[in-house]
Protein backbone atom coordinates (compact mmCIF):
# COMPACT_ATOMS: atom_id res chain seq x y z
CA UNK A 1 0.00 0.00 0.00
CA UNK A 2 1.30 3.45 -0.91
CA UNK A 3 2.12 5.94 1.82
CA UNK A 4 0.36 9.32 1.49
CA UNK A 5 2.35 12.34 2.71
CA UNK A 6 0.87 15.84 2.70
CA UNK A 7 3.21 18.84 2.83
CA UNK A 8 1.86 22.24 3.84
CA UNK A 9 5.09 24.22 3.64
CA UNK A 10 6.62 25.40 0.40
CA UNK A 11 5.90 27.72 -2.51
CA UNK A 12 4.90 27.29 -6.14
CA UNK A 13 6.41 30.24 -7.99
CA UNK A 14 3.90 31.32 -10.70
CA UNK A 15 6.43 31.93 -13.46
CA UNK A 16 5.21 32.42 -17.01
CA UNK A 17 6.50 30.24 -19.87
CA UNK A 18 5.66 26.60 -19.16
CA UNK A 19 6.52 24.26 -22.04
CA UNK A 20 3.69 23.10 -24.29
CA UNK A 21 3.48 19.29 -24.61
CA UNK A 22 5.16 19.08 -28.00
CA UNK A 23 8.69 18.37 -29.25
CA UNK A 24 9.55 21.33 -31.45
CA UNK A 25 12.84 19.93 -32.76
CA UNK A 26 15.71 17.50 -32.35
CA UNK A 27 18.98 19.31 -31.72
CA UNK A 28 22.23 17.93 -33.10
CA UNK A 29 24.66 20.44 -31.65
CA UNK A 30 27.93 20.87 -33.59
CA UNK A 31 29.83 21.10 -30.29
CA UNK A 32 29.03 19.25 -27.09
CA UNK A 33 30.92 19.96 -23.87
CA UNK A 34 31.68 17.59 -21.01
CA UNK A 35 32.14 19.76 -17.91
CA UNK A 36 33.87 18.39 -14.78
CA UNK A 37 32.19 21.17 -12.78
CA UNK A 38 28.84 19.39 -13.28
CA UNK A 39 30.03 16.72 -10.84
CA UNK A 40 30.37 17.88 -7.25
CA UNK A 41 33.85 17.65 -5.68
CA UNK A 42 35.27 15.61 -8.58
CA UNK A 43 38.91 16.31 -9.50
CA UNK A 44 39.25 15.29 -13.16
CA UNK A 45 42.06 13.19 -14.61
CA UNK A 46 42.02 13.56 -18.39
CA UNK A 47 41.88 10.37 -20.44
CA UNK A 48 41.82 12.07 -23.85
CA UNK A 49 43.72 14.71 -25.81
CA UNK A 50 42.78 17.09 -28.59
CA UNK A 51 42.26 15.26 -31.86
CA UNK A 52 41.16 11.96 -30.29
CA UNK A 53 38.13 10.26 -31.83
CA UNK A 54 35.43 9.20 -29.36
CA UNK A 55 32.30 7.11 -29.56
CA UNK A 56 29.29 7.67 -27.34
CA UNK A 57 30.36 5.97 -24.12
CA UNK A 58 34.12 6.46 -24.60
CA UNK A 59 35.80 7.57 -21.36
CA UNK A 60 36.73 11.27 -21.26
CA UNK A 61 38.07 11.72 -17.73
CA UNK A 62 38.18 9.91 -14.40
CA UNK A 63 37.99 11.04 -10.78
CA UNK A 64 41.53 11.37 -9.40
CA UNK A 65 40.36 10.38 -5.92
CA UNK A 66 38.50 7.32 -7.22
CA UNK A 67 39.86 6.36 -10.67
CA UNK A 68 37.32 3.59 -11.20
CA UNK A 69 34.63 6.27 -11.59
CA UNK A 70 34.83 7.52 -15.16
CA UNK A 71 32.86 10.06 -17.15
CA UNK A 72 31.94 9.28 -20.74
CA UNK A 73 31.25 11.16 -23.93
CA UNK A 74 27.51 11.55 -24.65
CA UNK A 75 28.13 11.54 -28.41
CA UNK A 76 30.61 10.43 -31.04
CA UNK A 77 33.07 12.85 -32.57
CA UNK A 78 36.51 14.38 -32.20
CA UNK A 79 37.92 16.22 -29.19
CA UNK A 80 38.23 19.73 -30.60
CA UNK A 81 39.37 21.68 -27.54
CA UNK A 82 40.23 21.28 -23.88
CA UNK A 83 39.31 24.53 -22.15
CA UNK A 84 41.33 25.38 -19.05
CA UNK A 85 40.99 28.09 -16.45
CA UNK A 86 43.22 29.40 -13.68
CA UNK A 87 46.05 27.08 -12.64
CA UNK A 88 45.20 24.95 -15.69
CA UNK A 89 41.94 23.81 -14.13
CA UNK A 90 39.94 21.79 -16.67
CA UNK A 91 36.70 23.61 -17.41
CA UNK A 92 35.38 21.86 -20.51
CA UNK A 93 36.25 19.07 -22.92
CA UNK A 94 34.62 20.12 -26.18
CA UNK A 95 33.71 17.45 -28.72
CA UNK A 96 32.95 18.20 -32.36
CA UNK A 97 30.09 15.88 -33.11
CA UNK A 98 29.53 13.84 -36.24
CA UNK A 99 26.26 13.46 -38.08
CA UNK A 100 25.60 9.83 -37.17
CA UNK A 101 26.06 9.02 -33.50
CA UNK A 102 28.17 5.86 -33.08
CA UNK A 103 27.96 4.02 -29.77
CA UNK A 104 30.62 2.03 -27.97
CA UNK A 105 29.24 -1.44 -27.44
CA UNK A 106 29.50 -2.80 -23.89
CA UNK A 107 29.27 -6.37 -22.70
CA UNK A 108 26.72 -6.30 -19.90
CA UNK A 109 25.79 -9.02 -17.41
CA UNK A 110 22.32 -10.46 -16.99
CA UNK A 111 20.30 -8.26 -14.62
CA UNK A 112 18.77 -11.10 -12.63
CA UNK A 113 21.41 -13.84 -12.78
CA UNK A 114 24.63 -11.90 -12.20
CA UNK A 115 26.23 -10.98 -8.91
CA UNK A 116 25.77 -7.37 -7.81
CA UNK A 117 29.53 -6.78 -8.20
CA UNK A 118 29.17 -7.46 -11.95
CA UNK A 119 26.30 -4.96 -12.17
CA UNK A 120 28.34 -2.31 -10.37
CA UNK A 121 31.31 -2.95 -12.62
CA UNK A 122 29.16 -2.51 -15.73
CA UNK A 123 27.92 0.84 -14.43
CA UNK A 124 31.47 1.95 -13.64
CA UNK A 125 32.95 0.90 -16.99
CA UNK A 126 30.15 2.53 -18.98
CA UNK A 127 30.36 5.86 -17.15
CA UNK A 128 26.78 5.66 -15.85
CA UNK A 129 27.87 5.31 -12.24
CA UNK A 130 28.09 9.13 -12.24
CA UNK A 131 24.28 9.25 -12.38
CA UNK A 132 23.99 7.77 -8.87
CA UNK A 133 24.19 10.39 -6.12
CA UNK A 134 24.95 9.70 -2.47
CA UNK A 135 23.46 11.35 0.57
CA UNK A 136 24.84 12.81 2.74
CA UNK A 137 26.58 15.55 0.74
CA UNK A 138 24.99 15.00 -2.70
CA UNK A 139 28.20 13.62 -4.22
CA UNK A 140 28.71 10.71 -6.61
CA UNK A 141 28.07 7.46 -4.76
CA UNK A 142 30.91 5.35 -3.43
CA UNK A 143 30.60 1.93 -5.15
CA UNK A 144 32.20 0.23 -2.15
CA UNK A 145 29.46 1.31 0.26
CA UNK A 146 26.07 -0.39 0.40
CA UNK A 147 23.20 2.09 0.82
CA UNK A 148 20.33 1.53 3.23
CA UNK A 149 17.91 2.44 0.40
CA UNK A 150 17.67 4.13 -3.01
CA UNK A 151 15.29 7.04 -3.69
CA UNK A 152 13.79 8.38 -6.92
CA UNK A 153 11.45 11.33 -7.37
CA UNK A 154 8.78 10.53 -9.94
CA UNK A 155 7.95 14.20 -10.54
CA UNK A 156 9.57 17.63 -10.53
CA UNK A 157 7.79 20.48 -8.75
CA UNK A 158 10.34 23.24 -9.49
CA UNK A 159 9.28 26.30 -11.54
CA UNK A 160 8.34 25.37 -15.14
CA UNK A 161 9.67 21.84 -14.62
CA UNK A 162 9.29 19.32 -17.46
CA UNK A 163 6.39 16.88 -17.35
CA UNK A 164 8.01 13.47 -16.91
CA UNK A 165 4.87 11.73 -18.12
CA UNK A 166 5.46 13.44 -21.46
CA UNK A 167 9.26 13.43 -21.72
CA UNK A 168 9.65 9.80 -20.61
CA UNK A 169 6.48 8.25 -22.04
CA UNK A 170 8.51 5.99 -24.37
CA UNK A 171 11.09 5.04 -21.74
CA UNK A 172 9.03 2.96 -19.33
CA UNK A 173 10.68 -0.34 -20.31
CA UNK A 174 14.13 1.17 -19.90
CA UNK A 175 13.23 2.74 -16.56
CA UNK A 176 11.90 -0.60 -15.33
CA UNK A 177 15.18 -2.27 -16.31
CA UNK A 178 17.07 0.47 -14.45
CA UNK A 179 14.96 -0.10 -11.35
CA UNK A 180 15.60 -3.84 -11.56
CA UNK A 181 19.36 -3.21 -11.64
CA UNK A 182 19.38 -0.82 -8.68
CA UNK A 183 17.07 -3.02 -6.60
CA UNK A 184 19.88 -5.61 -6.65
CA UNK A 185 22.28 -3.11 -5.02
CA UNK A 186 20.39 -2.48 -1.76
CA UNK A 187 18.31 -4.40 0.76
CA UNK A 188 16.26 -1.31 1.60
CA UNK A 189 14.42 -1.21 -1.71
CA UNK A 190 13.95 1.44 -4.41
CA UNK A 191 11.57 4.13 -3.17
CA UNK A 192 9.75 6.34 -5.67
CA UNK A 193 7.81 9.49 -4.83
CA UNK A 194 4.71 10.19 -6.94
CA UNK A 195 2.61 13.32 -7.30
CA UNK A 196 -0.78 13.07 -5.61
CA UNK A 197 -2.34 15.06 -8.45
CA UNK A 198 -1.72 12.34 -11.04
CA UNK A 199 -0.37 9.29 -9.24
CA UNK A 200 -3.14 7.05 -10.59
CA UNK A 201 -2.61 8.06 -14.22
CA UNK A 202 1.18 8.32 -14.39
CA UNK A 203 2.86 5.28 -15.97
CA UNK A 204 5.42 5.25 -13.17
CA UNK A 205 2.94 3.82 -10.68
CA UNK A 206 3.18 0.57 -12.68
CA UNK A 207 6.90 0.18 -11.99
CA UNK A 208 7.67 -3.12 -10.31
CA UNK A 209 10.23 -3.64 -7.55
CA UNK A 210 9.51 -0.17 -6.14
CA UNK A 211 8.11 1.12 -2.85
CA UNK A 212 5.78 3.95 -3.73
CA UNK A 213 4.99 7.10 -1.74
CA UNK A 214 2.46 9.77 -2.71
CA UNK A 215 3.26 13.42 -2.00
CA UNK A 216 0.80 16.29 -1.96
CA UNK A 217 1.89 19.90 -1.62
CA UNK A 218 3.75 22.80 -3.21
CA UNK A 219 7.38 22.88 -4.27
CA UNK A 220 9.73 21.44 -3.01
CA UNK A 221 7.49 18.36 -2.74
CA UNK A 222 9.25 16.97 -5.84
CA UNK A 223 12.74 17.31 -4.35
CA UNK A 224 14.12 13.89 -3.54
CA UNK A 225 15.78 15.28 -0.39
CA UNK A 226 12.43 16.42 0.99
CA UNK A 227 10.94 13.03 0.18
CA UNK A 228 13.79 11.23 1.95
CA UNK A 229 13.27 13.44 5.01
CA UNK A 230 9.65 12.25 5.28
CA UNK A 231 10.29 8.59 4.41
CA UNK A 232 13.59 7.68 6.04
CA UNK A 233 15.70 10.60 7.34
CA UNK A 234 19.45 10.41 6.89
CA UNK A 235 21.16 10.23 10.28
CA UNK A 236 24.86 10.18 11.07
CA UNK A 237 26.34 6.99 9.63
CA UNK A 238 23.50 6.43 7.16
CA UNK A 239 24.13 6.26 3.41
CA UNK A 240 21.34 6.48 0.83
CA UNK A 241 21.52 6.84 -2.93
CA UNK A 242 19.37 8.94 -5.22
CA UNK A 243 18.90 8.90 -8.99
CA UNK A 244 16.55 10.64 -11.42
CA UNK A 245 14.22 9.01 -13.94
CA UNK A 246 16.29 10.09 -16.95
CA UNK A 247 19.31 8.32 -15.51
CA UNK A 248 17.26 5.21 -14.75
CA UNK A 249 16.28 5.13 -18.42
CA UNK A 250 19.96 5.43 -19.43
CA UNK A 251 20.88 2.53 -17.13
CA UNK A 252 18.06 0.49 -18.61
CA UNK A 253 19.33 1.13 -22.14
CA UNK A 254 22.81 0.04 -21.08
CA UNK A 255 21.59 -3.34 -19.81
CA UNK A 256 19.04 -3.91 -22.57
CA UNK A 257 21.04 -2.64 -25.56
CA UNK A 258 24.64 -2.49 -24.33
CA UNK A 259 25.08 1.21 -25.16
CA UNK A 260 25.67 4.49 -23.33
CA UNK A 261 22.69 6.57 -24.40
CA UNK A 262 21.97 9.67 -22.31
CA UNK A 263 19.84 11.44 -24.92
CA UNK A 264 16.88 13.17 -23.33
CA UNK A 265 13.84 15.32 -24.03
CA UNK A 266 14.22 18.62 -22.17
CA UNK A 267 11.95 21.61 -21.67
CA UNK A 268 12.83 25.06 -23.03
CA UNK A 269 10.89 27.38 -20.75
CA UNK A 270 10.57 30.87 -19.38
CA UNK A 271 8.96 34.22 -20.14
CA UNK A 272 11.61 35.04 -22.75
CA UNK A 273 10.90 31.99 -24.93
CA UNK A 274 8.80 32.57 -28.05
CA UNK A 275 7.20 29.14 -28.04
CA UNK A 276 7.97 27.21 -24.85
CA UNK A 277 8.23 23.55 -25.81
CA UNK A 278 10.42 20.47 -25.64
CA UNK A 279 13.53 19.53 -27.62
CA UNK A 280 15.39 16.24 -27.91
CA UNK A 281 19.12 16.55 -27.29
CA UNK A 282 22.16 15.40 -25.28
CA UNK A 283 23.75 16.69 -22.06
CA UNK A 284 26.42 19.24 -22.94
CA UNK A 285 24.41 20.70 -25.82
CA UNK A 286 25.45 24.19 -26.89
CA UNK A 287 22.86 26.67 -25.58
CA UNK A 288 23.27 28.65 -28.81
CA UNK A 289 21.36 25.83 -30.55
CA UNK A 290 18.13 27.16 -29.02
CA UNK A 291 18.95 30.87 -29.35
CA UNK A 292 16.39 31.15 -32.16
CA UNK A 293 13.71 30.28 -29.59
CA UNK A 294 14.61 33.32 -27.45
CA UNK A 295 12.54 36.48 -27.58
CA UNK A 296 15.19 39.18 -28.01
CA UNK A 297 12.80 41.94 -29.05
CA UNK A 298 12.73 43.49 -25.59
CA UNK A 299 14.80 46.15 -23.89
CA UNK A 300 16.22 43.88 -21.20
CA UNK A 301 18.80 41.25 -22.23
CA UNK A 302 18.10 37.53 -21.84
CA UNK A 303 19.63 35.30 -19.16
CA UNK A 304 20.20 31.73 -20.37
CA UNK A 305 19.89 29.30 -17.46
CA UNK A 306 20.80 25.63 -17.64
CA UNK A 307 18.22 24.17 -15.27
CA UNK A 308 15.43 25.93 -13.39
CA UNK A 309 15.43 29.46 -12.02
CA UNK A 310 16.02 28.34 -8.43
CA UNK A 311 18.94 25.92 -8.78
CA UNK A 312 20.12 26.29 -12.38
CA UNK A 313 23.36 27.80 -13.65
CA UNK A 314 23.64 31.05 -15.59
CA UNK A 315 25.68 29.73 -18.52
CA UNK A 316 24.99 32.46 -21.07
CA UNK A 317 24.14 32.06 -24.72
CA UNK A 318 27.58 30.59 -25.40
CA UNK A 319 27.36 28.04 -22.59
CA UNK A 320 26.35 24.38 -22.49
CA UNK A 321 23.58 22.28 -20.96
CA UNK A 322 24.53 20.72 -17.61
CA UNK A 323 24.76 16.94 -17.28
CA UNK A 324 21.95 16.65 -14.71
CA UNK A 325 19.72 19.42 -16.10
CA UNK A 326 16.44 18.59 -17.81
CA UNK A 327 15.36 22.08 -18.78
CA UNK A 328 16.62 25.44 -20.03
CA UNK A 329 15.03 28.62 -18.70
CA UNK A 330 15.17 32.05 -20.32
CA UNK A 331 14.31 35.10 -18.24
CA UNK A 332 15.11 38.81 -18.38
CA UNK A 333 18.18 40.31 -16.75
CA UNK A 334 16.89 42.74 -14.12
CA UNK A 335 19.45 45.47 -14.73
CA UNK A 336 17.38 48.40 -13.58
CA UNK A 337 16.68 50.45 -10.46
CA UNK A 338 13.11 51.08 -9.39
CA UNK A 339 12.74 54.26 -7.41
CA UNK A 340 10.67 53.80 -4.24
CA UNK A 341 9.72 50.32 -5.45
CA UNK A 342 9.19 49.10 -1.91
CA UNK A 343 6.62 51.84 -1.34
CA UNK A 344 4.34 50.83 -4.22
CA UNK A 345 2.01 48.14 -2.84
CA UNK A 346 -0.47 48.16 -5.74
CA UNK A 347 1.85 46.60 -8.32
CA UNK A 348 -0.22 43.85 -9.90
CA UNK A 349 2.65 42.74 -12.16
CA UNK A 350 4.95 41.89 -9.23
CA UNK A 351 4.85 38.64 -7.29
CA UNK A 352 5.47 38.67 -3.54
CA UNK A 353 5.65 35.76 -1.13
CA UNK A 354 5.01 38.10 1.81
CA UNK A 355 1.83 39.54 0.24
CA UNK A 356 3.43 42.97 0.00
CA UNK A 357 1.53 43.60 -3.25
CA UNK A 358 -2.07 43.00 -4.26
CA UNK A 359 -0.93 40.20 -6.57
CA UNK A 360 -1.74 37.71 -3.81
CA UNK A 361 -5.40 38.30 -4.61
CA UNK A 362 -4.80 36.69 -8.05
CA UNK A 363 -3.51 33.20 -7.16
CA UNK A 364 -3.71 31.83 -10.73
CA UNK A 365 -1.86 34.71 -12.38
CA UNK A 366 1.54 33.96 -13.94
CA UNK A 367 4.36 36.48 -13.86
CA UNK A 368 7.20 37.43 -16.16
CA UNK A 369 9.77 37.57 -13.37
CA UNK A 370 13.36 38.74 -13.92
CA UNK A 371 16.66 38.56 -12.03
CA UNK A 372 16.30 41.86 -10.14
CA UNK A 373 16.97 41.31 -6.43
CA UNK A 374 14.91 44.37 -5.48
CA UNK A 375 17.51 45.39 -2.94
CA UNK A 376 21.00 44.55 -1.77
CA UNK A 377 22.46 42.17 0.81
CA UNK A 378 21.51 43.04 4.36
CA UNK A 379 22.16 41.84 7.88
CA UNK A 380 21.46 38.13 8.42
CA UNK A 381 18.58 38.29 10.87
CA UNK A 382 16.73 35.46 12.60
CA UNK A 383 13.42 35.03 10.82
CA UNK A 384 10.66 32.46 10.52
CA UNK A 385 10.37 32.99 6.77
CA UNK A 386 12.64 30.03 5.92
CA UNK A 387 10.49 27.60 7.90
CA UNK A 388 7.46 28.58 5.83
CA UNK A 389 9.01 27.18 2.64
CA UNK A 390 11.17 24.34 4.02
CA UNK A 391 9.06 21.21 4.70
CA UNK A 392 11.86 19.43 6.56
CA UNK A 393 12.47 18.90 10.27
CA UNK A 394 15.44 21.29 10.21
CA UNK A 395 16.04 24.68 11.81
CA UNK A 396 17.32 26.45 8.72
CA UNK A 397 18.62 29.67 10.28
CA UNK A 398 20.60 27.87 12.97
CA UNK A 399 22.10 25.41 10.49
CA UNK A 400 23.22 28.26 8.23
CA UNK A 401 24.81 30.10 11.14
CA UNK A 402 26.57 26.93 12.30
CA UNK A 403 28.04 26.57 8.80
CA UNK A 404 29.19 30.20 8.77
CA UNK A 405 30.84 29.60 12.15
CA UNK A 406 32.46 26.37 10.97
CA UNK A 407 30.99 24.50 13.96
CA UNK A 408 30.96 20.88 12.75
CA UNK A 409 29.31 19.49 15.89
CA UNK A 410 26.41 21.92 15.56
CA UNK A 411 26.17 21.24 11.83
CA UNK A 412 25.77 17.53 12.56
CA UNK A 413 23.13 18.17 15.22
CA UNK A 414 21.17 20.54 12.97
CA UNK A 415 20.92 18.24 9.95
CA UNK A 416 23.80 18.86 7.53
CA UNK A 417 23.69 15.16 6.56
CA UNK A 418 20.14 15.50 5.21
CA UNK A 419 20.45 18.50 2.91
CA UNK A 420 22.00 19.66 -0.34
CA UNK A 421 21.84 23.03 -2.03
CA UNK A 422 18.53 22.53 -3.86
CA UNK A 423 16.68 21.88 -0.60
CA UNK A 424 17.38 25.48 0.44
CA UNK A 425 16.66 27.12 -2.93
CA UNK A 426 13.29 28.45 -1.85
CA UNK A 427 14.82 29.80 1.36
CA UNK A 428 17.16 31.82 -0.84
CA UNK A 429 14.26 33.04 -2.98
CA UNK A 430 12.28 34.39 -0.01
CA UNK A 431 15.31 35.52 2.03
CA UNK A 432 14.76 39.09 3.29
CA UNK A 433 18.53 39.48 3.69
CA UNK A 434 19.30 38.62 0.03
CA UNK A 435 21.91 36.07 1.13
CA UNK A 436 23.31 33.41 -1.19
CA UNK A 437 22.03 30.55 0.96
CA UNK A 438 22.76 27.74 -1.49
CA UNK A 439 26.44 28.74 -1.54
CA UNK A 440 26.53 28.60 2.25
CA UNK A 441 25.14 25.05 2.17
CA UNK A 442 27.71 24.14 -0.51
CA UNK A 443 30.53 25.51 1.65
CA UNK A 444 29.24 23.54 4.62
CA UNK A 445 29.17 20.32 2.63
CA UNK A 446 32.73 20.89 1.39
CA UNK A 447 33.87 21.49 4.97
CA UNK A 448 32.22 18.26 6.15
CA UNK A 449 33.74 16.21 3.32
CA UNK A 450 37.18 17.64 4.09
CA UNK A 451 36.99 17.18 7.85
CA UNK A 452 35.21 13.81 7.89
CA UNK A 453 37.32 12.13 5.17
Amino acid sequence: MSKYIRLTKGLDIPLDGKANPQISKTISSDIIAVKPSDFKLVIPKLLVKEGDYLKAGSPVFADKKNPQIIFASPCSGTVSEIVRGEKRKILEIRIKTEENNNHLQFEVPDIFKSEKEALINALLVSGLWATIIQRPYGIIANPEIKPKAIFVSGFDSSPLAPDFDFTLKSELENIQAGVSVLSRLTTGGVHIGLNADNHASTPFHRLEKTIQHIFKGPHPAGNVGVQINHISPVNKGDIVWTIDLYSLAAIGKLFLKGIYDVSKVIAVTGPRVKNPSYVKTYPGMAISAISDMADKNQELPVRFISGNVLTGENVGEKGFLGFYHNQITLISEGRYHELFGWAKPFRAKKFSFSRSYISWLMPKKEYSLDTNLNGGERAFITSEVYQKVLPMDIYATYLLKAILAGDIDKMEELGIYEVVEEDFALCEFVCPSKINIQQIISDGIELMVKEMA
